[in-house]
């Protein structure tokens, strides 16, 4: 077996940490599905952190609460955990939508 097939086998480890950049968080949380697009929207005022404009370096932690205007709709979702890697069906229990 190929060293490549034997990693594709091994299950994803979650490594909680204590705080992420805006823009990978909202990639590793499929919030937004690229990081390149997840930083055009920090950087044009689509997205705050607690009431704040969130550039993409801003620092998020568990707590914290993110508000996301696309287009006429607005949402808010609560930081629940945060991990450096998450799998496709375990991104979504790193935050909790507020309405």
């Amino acid at each position: 077996m190929s060293r490549k097939a034997m990693e594709a086998k091994k299950p994803v480890e979650r490594v909680e940490i204590s705080s992420m950049r805006l823009d990978k968080f909202l990639k590793i949380s499929r919030i937004i599905k690229r990081r390149s697009v997840a930083n055009d929207a920090c950087s044009t005022g689509h997205i705050t952190v607690n009431g704040k404009e969130g550039k993409p370096g801003t620092s998020v932690r568990p707590g914290d609460v993110l508000g996301i205007r696309f287009g006429e709709q607005y949402h808010e979702y609560e930081i629940v955990s945060i991990a450096e890697h998450a799998a496709k069906q375990d991104a979504s229990s790193m935050y909790r939508a507020k309405s």
